[in-house]
């Protein structure tokens, strides 16, 4: 028994020494091109083709400056949009459905504390305001008259944590209201009837005001900058190593139409182009009426978007809304955005703002 045991030991390392001689297999090297780009979009596609809104990324769809980037290589774009925004999103990152991603500050902060592996690559869509609407007879007057109310609230977007910067400066927090989670859509049907006290929301609300079914008491626009929300476009990081020259190509595009977005003669083309995906023209332009365009439409990650994103970073895990905390200079990648720009000569079209939202410099 004892012979055989050391037979069959013997066998075994022969075994594992001659695996170890073995020539060393090649390494099948990835392609240096993607066949397909998959961008993902934290809001529902209207029309067909469909297009979104709000942000230079929005502006580069509807035009399709992406598909004609790499047309000639025969990398095919495809766009996906997802009415449950944010976490509806990451939970296709999380699927490895998506290479690209546009969305708010919020869910990705909460997917990556819970392990996701991105980087956010340039901004888009920032300083959107926020609005607070009450039915038309209601008693509501401001935001400090919410406490217990039954308020709607798109939680798990970008829009939750800057609401919640109103209620703490109003002296409240989200667990003084009867807080209710409502997607957009159904957060207009719910004021409309009656269902609930009141909603927080973007200018769609300003359809509910313009038919005398809601009276806005409380905006963002002309405040601090701090009650806005932020959005930019993240790339997963397995695409970002695999194929470096793609995303560095397609945050040109980005930036491309960031510039062009923020040239104040195309004010009227820009907002009509949103405009195609419900959200009328006029609302548009009141939203944006005293702002220049390069402030909302800037690619920059600069110190203001910075601080936001680590503020947000520490009010998400002190609400528990994340896992972790997480190093924010590590997350963000702008060395793609900081190519485009030297490349494009844009490094100083952008305002630039300190951290407390004021300019430094232009």
């Amino acid at each position: 028994m004892q012979s055989d045991r050391r037979d069959l030991l013997k066998h075994l390392a022969l075994g594992s020494a001659a695996l170890l001689t073995l020539p060393a297999l090649p390494l099948r090297a990835a392609p240096a091109r993607p066949d397909v780009i998959r961008i993902g979009v934290a809001q529902p596609g209207i029309g067909n083709p469909p297009v979104f809104s709000g942000s230079s990324a929005a502006v580069a769809n509807a035009k399709g400056w992406v598909e004609e980037e790499f047309k000639a290589d025969g990398i095919k774009v495809e766009w996906f949009f997802f009415k449950g925004a944010g976490p509806a999103v990451n939970e296709a990152l999380t699927n490895q459905q998506l290479d690209f991603a546009f969305q708010g500050d919020l869910p990705a902060i909460v997917a990556r504390a819970a392990g996701l592996k991105t980087k956010l690559v340039l901004a888009t869509g920032v300083r959107s305001n926020i609005y607070l609407a009450v039915p038309p007879d209601s008693p509501i007057q401001s935001v400090r008259d919410l406490r217990g109310k039954r308020v709607a609230i798109f939680k798990g977007t970008n829009a939750q944590l800057p609401i919640n910067r109103v209620l703490e400066a109003n002296g409240l927090q989200e667990r003084d209201l009867r807080s209710i989670n409502l997607d957009q859509a159904t957060t207009l049907a719910a004021l409309s009837t009656n269902d609930i006290d009141a909603a927080f929301g973007n200018i769609n609300l300003l359809r509910l005001r313009d038919k005398n079914a809601a009276r806005i008491v409380f905006t963002s626009k002309g405040g601090s900058p701090i009650f806005t929300t932020q959005s930019h476009v993240l790339v997963t990081e397995q695409f970002a190593q695999h194929y470096p020259d793609t995303t560095a190509r397609v945050v040109k595009v980005f930036v491309k139409a960031a510039k062009w977005a923020s040239d104040e003669v195309n004010r009227d083309e820009v907002l009509h182009l949103w405009a195609k995906a419900g959200t009328p023209y006029e609302h548009w332009r009141e939203d944006y009426d005293g702002q220049p365009l390069r402030v909302r439409i800037n690619p920059n990650f600069d110190p203001f978007l910075v601080a936001r994103y680590k503020d947000s970073v520490e009010q998400a895990y002190r609400f528990k809304l994340s896992r972790a905390r997480f190093d924010v200079d590590q997350w963000i990648d702008q060395s793609y955005l900081k190519a485009a720009l030297k490349d494009l000569k844009l490094e100083n079209f952008w305002p630039v703002f300190q951290p407390d939202g004021k300019i430094l410099g232009a």
